[in-house]
């Protein structure tokens, strides 16, 4: 009449932390920063409260904020003070992300430091690579802007960067980048490749923060449809073939399906938080609808419950705070 297997034996408030199956730590998070050479002090970013645009000479003084709190990643996004056709700003040896790299590498010795490789920040167009002119909507020429990537990883390697993060969906990008950066003697630098990246809605407050908008059509046609979980994993498992040493999925809270998918590959998986997701958290914890910290820890359990090993967000400092006081 009454159950032998009674489940809630273990839920029992002293019992909970003994069963948990899944941990958040400072390890899994990877902060990512906005680095802005026209800037001299901060910038607020007005679509992602609390989150700023940095100069160039606070990059140093940022990242040593960010170890002191006991987080060992960042990952970069530039905005540069110029833009051309050809993007030539993202590999230039003084460029934004190059001098931004040797001011961390300078002051934080021991920090991880990601770069984002991609050209829509550094074009004028806002797409990611130079524009075809095969086609009759604006998107890059695949081959030729491989070339560009591999120009971009190398002067990033050069900075002093730990690993390079291939952004642009281009079709062969973890090879070519692969053979460049292999050709001029970054054997150590890895690749974190957006492998499975969605053309989502959620971006919107980065293209603010980062400055790449397009000034015409989307990039739906080289980054994934949203509805297409099985060429995510394709788009995934073409990557690890190709040598990199994590892949990413990106947006991370509504594609967790495609996180447990690629987890199986077998290598690690990171996972992109993305603008879109803190603006929503934080614009309904301003309006008293949802409890931020509880949402957010929530929010990244179930990424890593699905299979993530580390996890990009915007929170990362908020949630170290929130660890150190529990």
């Amino acid at each position: 009449m009454f159950p032998t297997r009674r489940m809630r034996r273990i839920r029992r408030r002293t019992i909970q932390p003994l069963v948990r199956e899944t941990l958040i730590t400072r390890d899994d998070l990877i902060v990512p920063l906005f680095i802005d050479e026209n800037a001299d002090e901060p910038v607020p970013i007005q679509s992602m409260p609390g989150r700023f645009r940095y100069p160039v000479s606070m990059a140093g003084i940022i990242a040593g904020r960010i170890r002191d709190a006991g987080l060992r990643a960042v990952i970069l996004f530039g905005i540069p003070a110029g833009k051309d056709a050809r993007a030539t700003g993202a590999y230039a040896h003084d460029g934004v992300i190059q001098k931004a790299v040797r001011e961390i590498r300078s002051a934080v010795p021991d920090m991880v430091i990601i770069t984002d490789l991609c050209a829509c920040e550094y074009t004028d167009h806002g797409h990611c690579g130079i524009l075809s002119n095969r086609c009759f909507e604006p998107e890059p020429d695949n081959d030729t802007s491989l070339v560009l990537m591999q120009k971009i990883a190398v002067s990033q390697a050069e900075a002093g960067a730990d690993v390079v993060a291939p952004s642009c969906m281009l079709d062969g990008m973890v090879t070519s980048i692969r053979d460049a950066l292999d050709k001029a003697g970054f054997y150590s630098v890895a690749i974190m490749s957006y492998s499975s990246k969605f053309a989502s809605a959620l971006y919107g407050p980065f293209r603010e923060a980062a400055d790449s908008g397009y000034s015409s059509g989307d990039r739906t046609t080289y980054q994934m449809d949203v509805a297409n979980g099985r060429e995510a994993f394709l788009e995934s498992e073409l990557d690890a073939g190709e040598g990199a040493d994590f892949l990413m999925v990106k947006p991370g809270g509504w594609f967790l399906d495609v996180v447990r998918d690629v987890q199986e590959l077998g290598l690690p998986v990171v996972v992109f938080q993305v603008s879109g997701e803190y603006a929503m958290i934080k614009a309904a914890a301003e309006k008293g609808w949802l409890d931020e910290q509880k949402t957010v820890m929530e929010s990244l359990i179930c990424i890593k419950r699905a299979g993530a090993a580390l996890i990009i967000t915007y929170f990362a400092e908020d949630v170290c705070r929130w660890l150190h006081e529990v």
